[in-house]
């Protein structure tokens, strides 16, 4: 669907400024919301939310559904009586410019592990009754993706599908053993939901009443070691005896790597989701739609054709395009769900039958201006080239921040970047491109928050293909200035895309 002209910040909540070492839902994601009202947008885009695994990395997460408890803020948790001030006496003094994960998760769980014991000790009567309510409503994925932890958690951490084989199998005794055996730690893992979902609707509740819409974030394909795949091993492509991943997602060789790129995930058995009117799906759709207001979806290519590798293969080399069912699966979400909200990141290998997919749903496309100037008059990302239904981006969480990409580029692409400006500003090459995807024709401009800061690439969020060192980067809250809301407010003006 197309979206009215606007303009809005990319930005994870772990990347929030907090005592606690990672950003969290607490009051500097409300000082936040503030600021992109101050500054006209309207638009606050997230990574994906869930709880991350290995790396760190929110598209490879243990569930599709659940909400990465790293981000509940213990603050808020004294508000509601589960903790004390006094809790956090002696807290650790964590880095303020980034995440350092491996100190960040003993201490958070620690903290977290106290407030889920108050509650099963002193929660008060409509506390008790709201978290069975959450756990009744998010029944479909909650019990599978709590069993799922806990049992990780009692398997040192191993993947589902070394377990013991009635586990990995699901044999019915077997889970119903397990889960009198970890009843508590089932419930902590339910805790967790709930703490994170109550957080988290009261922050969408008042952006929404602030005039802030959030854009989410689908990754097409799931982590192997999930609750998802461990739940509905019928749906995805696995080996029967090992329950490895018989076929994995990836990307052929381009340009930018000779042996392409294999992420490793199954992919989807698109045959068996079709029998089942793509339930799984449906219900993931509906899941987002709980707590986002629009849908970005990641590898947006992969519903109308994806490379499949063969297991045992350490490269996408051999790999083949497979047909997937991307107008049957996106029909069957609307006649469910009544309304596809749907940004579509169609970057990479497109086809004219991509771009078919894309616009019969009228989702718009990515435009990304640091790929606009390396070639010639014909690169879709130049400006001038642009339809309308799109949205625009000077850089996302995969690129160098514009500073960083400005100083690494190559003396062809400056020039035509200074050829097109017309000069780089006095402002700086990041005000320089902000202007520009502001001005465009695209319907929405998304500015990552590190350029609005005029940032280098110290603040880089990602760097593809590399399974260490990302989704670090946070701001301090004496960044936000109130200049910087003014400058950002009179641009998005002047081009016509504040509210009304």
């Amino acid at each position: 669907m197309p979206f009215p002209r606007s303009s809005g910040i990319l930005l994870h909540p772990s990347s929030f400024p907090s005592r606690f070492g990672i950003g969290d839902l607490g009051l500097e994601a409300y000082g936040f919301i503030d600021f992109l009202k101050d500054s006209f947008q309207q638009y606050w885009q997230v990574l994906p939310l869930g709880p991350t695994g290995y790396g760190n990395s929110p598209y490879m997460c243990y569930s599709a559904m659940a909400g990465n408890h790293l981000l509940i803020s213990p603050e808020k948790l004294v508000d509601e009586g589960l903790l004390t001030p006094e809790d956090f006496d002696n807290l650790q003094t964590f880095p303020t410019h980034q995440v350092d994960f491996e100190a960040v998760i003993p201490v958070k769980v620690n903290l977290l592990k106290k407030a889920a014991d108050n509650f099963q000790k002193q929660a008060t009567v409509s506390q008790k009754e709201a978290f069975t309510e959450f756990c009744t409503s998010k029944a479909y994925w909650l019990d599978n993706y709590a069993l799922f932890m806990a049992l990780k958690d009692a398997q040192d951490g191993a993947s589902w599908h070394n377990w013991e084989p009635e586990l990995a199998k699901r044999e019915p005794e077997a889970l119903i053993h397990a889960q009198k055996q970890l009843s508590n730690e089932i419930f902590y893992y339910k805790f967790l939901q709930y703490e994170f979902f109550r957080q988290w609707s009261e922050l969408k509740s008042y952006a929404n009443r602030r005039g802030i819409e959030i854009i989410g974030d689908i990754p097409i394909y799931v982590a192997h070691d999930s609750a998802d795949v461990w739940a509905n091993p019928e749906i995805f492509a696995l080996d029967e005896e090992t329950g490895a991943a018989a076929l994995m997602a990836g990307v052929p060789p381009d340009y930018f790597s000779a042996t392409g790129q294999l992420w490793g995930n199954p992919v989807y058995q698109w045959e068996e989701l079709e029998k089942q009117d793509f339930h799984w799906w449906v219900q993931r759709f509906a899941a987002m739609l709980d707590y986002v207001d629009i849908i970005r979806i990641d590898h947006f290519r992969g519903f109308e054709a994806f490379w499949a590798v063969p297991q045992g293969e350490e490269t996408a080399v051999n790999g083949e395009w497979i047909e997937a069912p991307g107008v049957a699966l996106f029909t069957a979400i609307k006649e469910q769900l009544g309304k596809l909200p749907v940004l579509a990141e169609d970057l990479g290998i497109i086809t004219p039958e991509v771009e078919a997919l894309r616009d019969q749903f009228e989702f718009p496309g990515m435009k990304v201006l640091q790929f606009a100037f390396g070639s010639d008059p014909g690169n879709p990302f130049l400006p001038f080239n642009y339809v309308r239904n799109a949205v625009v981006y000077t850089g996302t969480h995969d690129n160098d921040t514009t500073i960083g990409w400005y100083e690494k580029a190559g003396e062809w692409e400056k020039r035509n970047l200074d050829l097109y400006l017309g000069g780089i500003s006095a402002d700086g090459v990041h005000w320089d491109l902000i202007r520009l995807a502001l001005s465009s024709i695209a319907n929405q401009a998304i500015l990552p928050l590190q350029d609005v800061l005029g940032l280098g690439t110290e603040a880089r969020m990602n760097f593809p293909g590399t399974a260490e060192g990302n989704w670090q980067w946070r701001y301090q809250a004496d960044m936000l200035k109130a200049e910087l809301s003014d400058r950002l407010k009179h641009l998005t003006l002047l081009y016509g895309r504040a509210p009304r």
